[in-house]
């Protein structure tokens, strides 16, 4: 179970990283809640999807450095890496774009279910982004 679930997260993270959107929406349940990092909670792959077209379009990122945690009975896990990105677009309440590069450290918490994603908790330091992209 535990194997299962780590090549979950890491075909997760893989997708991500190649910019393989549709990839990564498959993982997905169709009911898939998001936290967003000091934002709201959304439910369904439709919000998620439209969550990383708004993404795509402000930040090119990369995680690195990734490790993936797991409990015991493989339907819960952890994964802690490191964002390289760079702000391409003004993303809305929040400082100006002009290609600022950041490095950050960062979380995401899962529940997975029937080999599927079911909650993706994001958590980085907002205010250390800020900072780095001269906010």
């Amino acid at each position: 179970m535990c194997e299962k679930a780590e090549r979950l997260i890491q075909r997760y993270y893989t997708a991500f990283n190649a910019g393989d959107m549709p990839a990564l929406l498959a993982l997905l349940t169709e009911d898939v809640i998001h936290d967003i990092n000091q934002g709201v909670r959304e439910i369904g792959r439709d919000a998620f999807t439209l969550f990383l077209a708004r993404m795509n379009r402000s930040y090119d990122e990369q995680l690195v450095d990734l490790e993936i945690m797991l409990s015991r009975d493989g339907r819960r896990a952890a994964a802690e890496f490191t964002v390289v990105g760079q702000y391409l677009i003004s993303d809305e309440g929040l400082p100006l774009a002009s290609g600022q590069r950041y490095r950050l450290p960062a979380g995401a918490f899962f529940e997975l279910r029937e080999n599927h994603i079911s909650r993706v908790t994001n958590y980085y330091n907002l205010w250390d982004w800020v900072f780095q992209v001269g906010g």
